[in-house]
Formats: structure tokens, C-alpha cells, sequence
């Protein structure tokens, strides 16, 4: 029998090929996943008596057949009558179809992608890579098995066919532009991003394998042979699906490695999450091992629905800062074709991004309290995660604020709290503002970590990648506190104090060191300084400004705003004379012009170089003179 779909415009196919799904590749996940519906839905008649006998092997198969340009799904499900097949496939998906093709007028290929999972257009997928798709299919039911045929126009026909078993196979005839899904490579990488966690068993082709035999070798053990099996790419009862106190450490371990095959750190820790009100939420998160990294396209938290892939562009499901976690999240409330900007405004997703903040929130704390050794030996894989959560969302920050922990140079643990009282009765300056003194380097910054331990001050230890940023909101939330790099200046300008130690020079002398050392330096590099220190303390210090060296710090790591000005002005630098030095004095009463240009390059090449800035021809020349200078 012929028939006509009953629609009143024949441009649905067009839109189905080119605007139906961003991606052509989805294709193979609806079908499967209507496959998959299928087996289930017969297994719940099964459990309430509507199907009689068993029910067999209902493993999914899909089939490439590249001489037949063929690609073909077959499910032992429910299957179709004729009349059913009318009915679901000719009236209401084309019916939706319309519908959809209606509310398309007018929308962007985004908006257009949010209404899909309304429709029922998972089958109509097929069209986009294939000339013609057919149906054989029987019935659960006692009734004659069914052919329905349609080459991509409104015009189909359906008849009875000779299938014996019971199930759905869909046919694809896989058109001229699209033969690369004929390929085996190119489908099992497919089935393995969409299906590899489906409920039903899906077999695609063969696999060779090694297995223990039952013959020995020489030392009794058993053989191994190599074998041919069927390939099953999916895994039909996943992790998040169990109950947490039936699985081991070992269970959440070799899940990750399931996940992200190629990569080979063990994580931190992981979240179990199982959510069934106000909404429907299972998943396992991990802390991975982030260090320095806050890429957060690496490895990313792939989003399921009902054990089907649906994304691993998770922004709107999870905050920003979370993208830096792995794992998986299911939920059934989130459709199979999403958005990003229906993401974004959906009730539900925000409610499960809030739920999630909160659970990691929860673990954080309970390992804090409850093994605080363990919590100190992971801070700094945890450090800019908590960071990068505290910078993004003010719940976080007062979740975290009790227990996160700011490490000195010496590697000692403190809270906020505890760190205060520590350094608060050592150096109140004139103007009562807390000063927190840190380095970013204990080598290149070893000389003002010393100089200021020698003064009895401690010394925090601020290397992460997010720092420039945090030190910011911490100096915002911490009432009359400043936070100081060690190298923005000279310890007795860092922290004032009453006590003045007076200069061996004059006030004439003092001018005129100044403006000799002025001449013998880059002017818009090194802006000159004299201060008077004691006599052990260095001759000549390099020193930066704090506010315009964190400006371009954050400028470089996308600090927004007027941070990217900064980051385009050239470096510059403090170079501060010792005038109670013995060598400056020295310099100042010298004749020999050329002995105090030497000594003066040889001092600011010193500093520079105690900074790791010493670096190229500048580099090669004070080795030279250093030379020179020794002969």
C-alpha cells in the first residue's frame, strides 16, 4: 500500500537534513536510543504480565554494510503493528514535524534545537544521512509483520512482510554525502560518545580478545588463547546507577579510568550524588588533580539522560568553577536537545547547578573536619578549585571561608583566623593596616624571604595561578588588611616601623648618588630610590610596584576591566640604593668614572639577576665584566 503524509507543506525533510540537529552525528544516538525504548518498554509489560514467555536475548545490534551503503539498527523490543506504525510514524511524527517546522519560522538554529526534544523527531534523525529509510518490524502483539518505505518526500508505503521475530530493525540507506558513517572506525566511535552507557546490551561487529583456556602451560597455569567475540561497546549498569555502600574506592577508581581512558592520575576524591526531589539527579564527580591547571575544556563532566549522552558542554548545568571537576550527571529532567540558552534559563537546571555547589561545598567540609592531615596533604591540587569557587559565587566563598588555608614559605598550615592572630601582634605598622607579606617564588625571592625573617615576620606562600585575583577579594573582605608581595619593596618600607635607622650619607651626598647611578641605568626601566638600611643588608635592591605588577599578572590570565591596560605597559622597576653600604660609599668618593660606571653595572646586574631578570646579551656582558673584574 502507497500512502501520502497527511501535511500541508512538502519543505519538512529540508529542514529535518540541514536544521534539525547542530550535529549530523546525533542521528545514531536517537535511533539506538528508540531501540533501547523499545526493549525496555517490553521488559515493564514482561513485569506486569502483559507479555507472555520469555523474553530472550534483547541486545541491541547495529550493523555497517558498505557494498549495500547500508546502516542498520535491529532491537527484540516491543516492535509495531501496521496500525501502530501508521499511527507513530506516518501521523504523529510527521504531525510534530509540521508543528515544529511552525514554530521554527522566524528562530535561530539554536532556538530551533531547544523545541526538538518537544516533537518526537528522534526517528526523522535518519533522513539527514540517508536517501531512503525502511522498517521491518513485528509486534509483541499477534499480528502480521510490517515494511514501511519512504525515500525523503511526503510519499511512503507500508505492507506485510515475512520477519519472524519479534523487534524494530531500521535500515538506513546512507547517502553519497554521508558514507563516512558506512566506515567501522567512524560508527564505533560514535556508539562508544553516545551509547556506552545505555541500558541494553549493543552489539556492533566482532572483537578479538585473550582468555584463559582450559588447557596448561608448563608451570600449570592456564593458557591464554586469543578468541572472537561480539563486540559490546556499552557498560548497562554504570556506576552512578548503584548504590554507594555496595561499591568500593576500587569500583569509584577503575569508573574514572572507564571515563577518561588517557588520563592516568588517580583523583582526589569523588561525590556520589542521588537526588530524586525536587527534581531527579545521579552522578559521581571527581576532584582531579588540578595543580596549576584551570583549563577546564580537559576531560570534561559529561551530561546524560537516562544513560544517554547528551553533552559534554556542561555550562549552564554546573557553575563555571565546577567545569573544573570530572564525571558524569544524569538527570531525566534535562532533554536530549538542549541549548546552550535553554540551559541557561530552565528552572530545573538551575536548581540542580544550586544542588551541586552545594554537595561539593558539603564534601569539602566533611573532609576538612573530619580528616584535616589528609584535607592539608591535598591543598594544593584543591587550592585553585576553592579558589576559582570563592572568586565566582559569594555562597561559596562563605561555605570555604572557614576552611581554607593559607600556607607560609615554610610549608605550615593556617586558617584565616589563626593566620591573623599569628602576625597581628609582630607589625601593626604606623597606620594599623594588617599587612600580609607573600612570595610567588621561594628561590628567586629567597634574599627578601631571609630579610624579612630576620626582622621576625613570616612570610605567606602564594604561587597559585589564580593568586593576583584572589588576594583582591581577600583584601576586599578582610577589614584594614593589605597584602604585599616581598619584592615590592624593601622590608622597612614594607611593614613601617617607629624605629628610623639614620644614613652615613648626607642629604647633598645622598642627591648625589642618585643622579650618578641615574646616569649609568635605563631611565624608563629602573626608576632610582635611596633608602638607609642596615650595613649587612644589600648595596643595591630591585624591588616592584604591588598594584601595577598584580595589574599585569591578572591582566595575563584574563583579569577583565582595566587589568588588560595594565598588562600592555612595559615592566618597571625600583632600583633602591643601601646608602649606609660600605660600597656605595665607595662609588660616591671614586675618581675613576669608568671604575664607577663598572661597579655600578655590576651592582644593578647583581640585583637583576638575584630576580631571574637577568636574561640575554645583558646576561652575556656581566659575565664578561664579572670576568674582567675577577682578573
Amino acid at each position: 500500500m502507497k500512502g501520502q503524509i497527511n501535511v500541508k507543506t512538502e519543505n519538512i525533510f529540508p529542514v529535518i537534513k540541514k536544521f534539525l540537529y547542530s550535529d549530523h552525528e546525533i542521528f545514531l544516538r536517537e535511533i539506538v536510543s528508540n531501540a533501547v525504548d523499545a526493549s525496555q518498554k517490553l521488559k515493564t509489560l514482561s513485569s506486569l504480565g502483559d507479555v507472555k514467555g520469555e523474553l530472550g536475548d534483547l541486545t541491541i545490534e547495529v550493523k555497517a554494510d558498505k557494498d549495500k551503503k547500508t546502516l542498520t539498527v535491529i532491537d527484540r523490543g516491543i516492535g509495531m503493528t501496521k496500525e501502530e506504525v501508521e499511527k507513530y510514524i506516518t501521523h504523529i511524527a510527521f504531525s510534530g514535524a509540521e508543528e515544529f517546522l511552525e514554530k521554527f519560522k522566524g528562530k535561530s538554529e539554536a532556538e530551533a534545537n531547544a523545541l526538538i526534544g518537544h516533537f518526537g523527531l528522534g526517528f526523522f534523525s535518519a533522513f539527514m544521512v540517508s536517501s531512503q529509510v525502511e522498517i521491518f518490524t513485528k509486534s509483541y502483539k499477534d499480528a502480521p509483520a510490517v515494511h514501511w518505505t519512504c525515500d525523503g518526500d511526503t510519499e511512503y508505503s507500508i505492507e506485510d512482510c515475512d520477519k519472524k521475530d519479534r523487534g524494530t530493525e531500521i535500515v538506513m540507506h546512507i547517502s553519497e554525502e554521508c558514507t563516512d558513517f558506512l566506515e567501522e572506525g567512524k560508527v564505533l566511535e560514535l556508539l562508544r560518545k553516545y551509547c556506552k552507557f545505555m541500558p541494553i546490551a549493543i552489539k556492533f561487529g566482532k572483537e578479538k580478545t585473550w582468555e584463559d583456556s582450559e588447557e596448561k602451560d608448563k608451570d600449570g597455569n592456564p593458557k591464554r588463547v586469543e578468541v572472537e567475540k561480539d563486540r559490546i561497546i556499552n557498560n548497562t549498569n554504570p556506576l552512578w546507577k548503584r548504590k554507594p555502600n555496595e561499591l568500593t574506592e576500587e569500583d569509584y577508581s577503575k569508573f574514572y579510568r572507564e571515563l577518561y581512558p588517557m588520563n592516568f592520575d588517580e583523583p582526589l576524591f569523588h561525590i556520589h550524588l542521588n537526588v530524586d526531589y525536587p527534581f531527579n539527579l545521579t552522578g559521581i564527580l571527581y576532584f582531579p588533580k588540578l595543580k596549576r591547571n584551570i583549563d577546564p575544556t580537559l576531560d570534561k563532566i559529561q551530561l546524560y539522560c537516562n544513560q544517554v549522552f547528551v553533552t559534554d558542554s556542561v555550562e549552564g548545568v554546573v557553575p563555571q568553577y565546577m567545569m573544573l571537576l570530572r564525571g558524569v550527571l544524569d538527570s531525566p529532567d534535562i532533554p536530549l536537545n538542549v541549548s546552550r540558552s535553554y540551559l541557561q534559563s530552565d528552572q530545573n537546571v538551575k536548581k540542580i547547578s544550586s544542588h551541586i555547589s552545594k554537595k561539593v561545598a558539603d564534601k569539602l567540609e566533611e573532609i576538612s573536619k573530619n580528616d584535616h592531615e589528609d584535607f592539608l596533604k591535598k591543598w594544593d591540587d584543591l587550592k585553585v578549585f576553592i579558589e576559582y569557587g570563592m572568586l565566582s559565587d559569594e555562597k561559596f566563598y562563605d561555605r570555604m571561608n572557614g576552611i581554607y588555608q593559607l600556607k607560609n614559605v615554610d610549608g605550615e598550615f593556617f586558617s584565616f583566623e589563626d593566620y591573623k592572630k599569628k602576625i597581628e601582634p609582630l607589625q601593626t605598622d604606623k597606620n594599623k593596616t594588617l599587612i600580609y607579606l607573600y612570595a610567588k617564588n621561594t628561590d628567586d625571592q629567597y634574599a627578601y624571604i631571609q630579610a624579612a625573617k630576620d626582622k621576625g615576620y613570616d612570610v605567606l606562600l602564594m604561587d597559585g595561578v589564580l593568586d593576583s585575583h584572589f588576594i583582591n577579594l581577600l583584601e576586599q573582605k578582610f577589614s584594614g588588611a593589605r597584602f604585599v608581595r616581598i619584592d615590592s619593596d624593601v622590608i622597612t618600607k614594607l611593614i613601617e616601623k617607629d624605629e628610623v635607622i639614620p644614613s652615613k650619607l648626607s642629604e647633598d651626598e645622598v642627591k648625589q648618588i642618585k643622579e650618578l647611578v641615574e646616569e649609568h641605568i635605563d631611565k624608563q626601566k629602573f626608576s632610582v630610590q635611596t633608602d638607609s638600611m642596615e650595613e649587612n643588608a644589600q648595596p643595591v635592591t630591585i624591588t616592584q610596584n604591588e598594584f601595577m605588577r598584580r595589574m599585569r599578572e591578572m591582566s595575563e590570565i584574563g583579569g577583565g576591566g582595566m587589568a588588560g591596560l595594565y598588562g600592555e605597559m612595559p615592566e618597571n622597576y625600583n632600583l633602591v640604593i643601601n646608602t649606609n653600604h660600605p660600597i656605595i660609599w665607595d662609588i660616591l668618593h671614586n675618581e675613576d668614572k669608568d671604575r664607577q660606571k663598572e661597579v655600578i653595572s655590576q651592582l644593578k646586574d647583581l640585583a637583576l639577576l638575584s630576580q631571574g631578570l637577568l636574561k640575554g646579551a645583558a646576561l652575556d656582558e656581566f659575565i664578561k665584566r664579572s670576568t674582567k673584574i675577577i682578573k
